[in-house]
């Protein structure tokens, strides 16, 4: 397949549990992609976050703006065309102003939290491809249960529809640059190959101008 010999940045965003991860695992395979993965495993504030979100809110996505800016400044430096799972605009975006209108955090700090984006933003280039995962909330709920990770049993159902409501609002904005969107409802990526055929054809569309 053509290469473009320019390294690309291609980002993944979406809710909990709609694919982003099996979705940057396969297209690293198929691409031969670098991988930049959300380290959830080692993030030392998920737990508390679950357990207590005014406490821990504002740590928590102080935390995620950090590592994604660092590995924006990791991709930014790099020769390999490199494919991020989750991306900077939606702790800003989406989580942080959910958190805030459910009086989870402070005024305070969501604008302290805000202003530190802004500034940051303005530091690093938006991806080459923007790749959202658009799901339904049961869609949602299935694969979350699926997986299995104990510090996500206690999200709650309209923890997620704000979520998704959020993430719509701001795809119907997003002007950063080229975006692709896929219905995960419709689109079965993680078990039709077909389906993941589509989603290829419709990047190398996008990046190499292939129809």
């Amino acid at each position: 397949m053509p290469k473009n010999n320019k390294p690309q940045h291609i980002a993944i965003a979406g809710n909990i549990g709609a694919g982003k991860t099996t979705l940057t695992e396969l297209l690293c395979k198929h691409y031969k992609w670098l991988p930049h993965f959300e380290d959830v495993d080692h993030n030392p504030y998920l737990n508390d976050f679950y357990e207590d979100m005014p406490r821990w809110s504002f740590q928590l996505q102080i935390y995620f703006l950090n590592s994604r800016i660092r590995q924006l400044i990791d991709i930014q430096k790099g020769s390999d065309t490199v494919i991020q799972d989750r991306t900077i605009y939606e702790d800003a975006q989406i989580f942080a102003p959910n958190l805030h209108e459910m009086n989870l955090m402070t005024k305070r700090d969501f604008e302290n939290y805000f202003s530190l984006f802004e500034t940051l933003k303005a530091m690093v280039k938006p991806p080459d491809l923007l790749i959202y995962l658009q799901a339904s909330v049961p869609t949602l709920v299935g694969q979350i249960q699926k997986r299995g990770r104990e510090y996500e049993e206690n999200i709650r159902l309209d923890y997620l529809k704000r979520l998704n409501e959020y993430y719509n609002k701001w795809i119907d904005g997003y002007k950063e640059g080229p975006l692709l969107v896929i219905n995960v409802d419709e689109n079965r990526f993680q078990e039709r190959t077909e389906d993941l055929g589509k989603i290829i054809s419709s990047i190398d569309a996008e990046l190499f101008g292939l129809f």
